[in-house]
């Protein structure tokens, strides 16, 4: 009998908390510390990036190079990479220009804890240091693998930008759902996308198998962010560490579709998701199964 949703997560929990707690490592390591009179950008970009959040999208990044063998070492540096760049769209979706929220991780968003100024020049610094990073021939010692990380991982700032402008937009503009979901491809599915393809990339995987992660990644990013509409729609700052209700004026899944519509479309992305990995071999990809479904059950 296959096992449940329920009894999946234990393990995956695990692999979770293991990644996180390596992840933290990495990503301190490579923030930069000084003593120069500059410092406070640098204790503003750890403020971002350190002490907080799932990484879900480092996990991604993991579990893919896991599945192509990829060196763990070299994993973390691209996971760290993608992660900066997370924070980063973070930090400049929570000033006052864009969100204005006060709220980040259960703690104040970098502008509050700094000012806007810092908190501008933190978010640049993050995204410069993520690519710094895939450059370095540590990262990978084939030059074209670097060259296509990078390629890669702007396209995925492009679509964060992208997106954003959208988001803007549809505080005053109601949109369809094709608009909608266009919107969250850009913002919340290029970088989730990037995640789950970095490891195929760095092990130089075949097509069909990179083409699998793609499609893969494509619905569990739609599926992540309407779970994530149902959650501001439905959750507490308390719970989801941040503040709830944001969404309200937005053009959401939720205010497109309604709660139980959206949560239909969630499951349906999800179970599709799964359905891409088929072309690999059985067990190889069972936790990137178990994250699916962890993103259709989470509560934060």
């Amino acid at each position: 009998m296959a096992p449940s949703k329920r009894e999946a997560s234990p393990r995956l929990q695990e692999a979770m908390e293991d990644c996180r707690d390596k992840i933290e490592k990495t990503i301190s390591s490579l923030l930069p510390q000084t003593d120069l009179p500059e410092m406070p950008l640098y204790d503003a970009m750890r403020y971002a990036a350190l002490g907080g959040g799932k990484r879900l999208r480092p996990f991604m990044v993991m579990e893919g190079a896991r599945v192509f063998g990829v060196d763990p070492a070299r994993a973390r540096r691209v996971a760290a990479a993608a992660e900066f760049i997370h924070c980063f769209s973070l930090v400049h979706d929570d000033l006052p220009a864009m969100d204005d929220s006060d709220l980040r991780r259960g703690k104040p968003s970098l502008h509050k804890a700094y000012d806007e100024a810092t908190a501008i020049l933190a978010g640049d610094a993050l995204m410069a240091l993520a690519f710094e990073i895939l450059a370095d021939p540590e990262t990978h010692e084939d030059p074209r693998v670097r060259v296509e990380l990078m390629s890669n991982l702007a396209g995925a700032v492009g679509g964060l930008c992208g997106g954003q402008m959208l988001d803007i937009i549809g505080e005053k503009q109601e949109f369809d759902i094709g608009t909608i979901s266009r919107l969250q491809r850009l913002k919340t599915g290029r970088l989730i996308a990037f995640c789950c393809e970095a490891g195929a990339i760095l092990g130089k995987a075949n097509p069909a198998h990179r083409q699998s992660l793609r499609n893969y990644a494509h619905d569990l990013g739609l599926a992540f962010q309407v779970t994530d509409d149902l959650l501001d729609a439905e959750g507490s700052a308390t719970q989801m560490g941040k503040p709830t209700g944001q969404d309200a004026k937005k053009s959401t899944f939720v205010s497109a579709m309604g709660i139980e519509q959206a949560r239909m479309r969630a499951e349906m992305l999800v179970e599709q998701s799964i359905m891409h990995l088929r072309t690999f071999d059985e067990g190889r990809v069972d936790l990137l199964k178990d994250l699916s479904r962890y993103v259709l059950e989470r509560r934060v």
